[in-house]
């Protein structure tokens, strides 16, 4: 094979029309731009969004909603939930392992709703003050 024999698959390449060639060739004239008007001029466009100078959608509507980006990647874990876990140990995989947390987190933070009953050691994870009170109350202990 050499590169001055290769050519495009049949039929993946259509010639394109000739316009302004005498109204026989079916784009005489007018060439397919109608009569007058923006369009039909040299140079003539709309920005995208344009509606003939009425304010546009885009514009009338309000703005609503935000989506934070970190959301994804950051998650929150009840204290309740910490309590039915059996390892000791609660670092963020032991939280993607239970399924408490997506697989895609990398940061987590537990905060107090519900209680717990037994000693665990959290290691890795952010803790609200109030979850932090509560698990050094039943014996845990929090490492950074």
């Amino acid at each position: 094979m050499k590169l001055n024999s290769i050519s495009p698959n049949p039929g993946s390449k259509k010639i394109g029309k000739r316009v302004g060639r005498g109204h026989s060739a079916g784009q005489g004239k007018t060439c397919g731009s109608g009569h007058k008007g923006q369009k039909a001029r040299s140079g003539g466009y709309h920005k995208v969004g344009f509606e003939g100078g009425q304010t546009p959608i885009h514009r009338r509507l309000p703005k609503v909603g935000f989506a934070s980006r970190t959301s994804e990647f950051s998650q929150e874990v009840r204290l309740s939930e910490i309590n039915k876990l059996t390892d000791e140990l609660i670092d963020i995989d032991a939280l993607k392992r239970a399924g408490f947390v997506s697989p895609r987190a990398l940061q987590v933070k537990i905060f107090l709703s519900g209680v717990i009953d037994k000693a665990v050691k959290v290691k890795g994870i952010s803790v609200t003050k109030g979850a932090k009170a509560a698990i050094e109350a039943a014996g845990g202990s929090i490492e950074e």
